[in-house]
């Protein structure tokens, strides 16, 4: 790697950081569909990214049966399983941005309520609270200067630095890349590619933090033994 000089440069090692999340409510609360409804178009952007993927950090105590908190909401206090189901289907990583996450969702309640004999309310003690969250970075304190280096690391990285890593990045990089994917492409020639590839194109969002943790590892693992060969 070359600065403008032409000296040659040292690759930045990978720092791993790690992350907690701290909820914040936004004051915003609904009761009924059409609020929803209304309410989706206003809220902040860091309310939908937080119901789609701050359940990843947070401590569940059974297993969840949509992996949104919209579509929850949809099931449990509306009792709308058809409305929950449809919200279920929206994929945030289909989307390029938040903003076109959140008129998905907006299409996909409006047509329902255009397709409904009714508007489906809540009780007053299962209204849904749009929140958001603050994200706080730690550093570890841990650097890696090769791949050879982080991929025996990898399993033993705590459930945050996987999030920060993995799922955060994604969304705070113009890439929308992963760290990992980002740090590699910093090494010069194609060396890691194929390693790059195989990482990006891993769509975590139907997957635990533990099996994302796993997932990532086994990708490490299997290209470089690949080149050991």
């Amino acid at each position: 790697m070359t600065n403008a000089t032409g000296d040659v440069q040292k690759k930045l090692p990978f720092a791993v950081k790690d992350c907690a999340l701290i909820t914040i409510a936004t004051g915003i609360k609904v009761q009924n569909l059409k609020e929803f409804a209304v309410a989706l178009k206003d809220v902040p952007l860091g309310s939908i990214y937080h119901h789609f993927w701050g359940r990843l950090l947070r401590a569940l105590f059974d297993e969840p049966e949509y992996n949104n908190d919209f579509a929850s909401w949809a099931s449990r206090g509306l009792h709308d399983k058809s409305l929950a189901e449809h919200l279920s289907m929206v994929i945030p990583t289909d989307y390029k941005d938040l903003e076109g996450l959140r008129q998905e969702m907006v299409e996909v309640v409006e047509q329902h309520l255009d397709e409904s004999e009714y508007v489906p309310w809540a009780k007053a003690d299962q209204q849904f609270h749009f929140l958001k969250s603050q994200i706080v970075i730690f550093d570890t304190g841990l650097r890696y200067d090769h791949p050879a280096e982080l991929v025996s690391q990898i399993k033993k990285l705590s459930t945050g630095s996987i999030y920060y890593h993995f799922i955060d990045a994604r969304n705070r990089t113009e890439e929308r890349h992963d760290d990992f994917s980002s740090w590699l492409n910093g090494f010069d020639g194609d060396e890691f590619n194929e390693l790059t590839r195989n990482l990006c194109s891993m769509d975590p969002y139907f997957s635990s933090l533990k099996e994302i943790r796993l997932n990532v590892s086994n990708i490490f693992q299997k290209f470089l033994k690949k080149g050991e060969q």
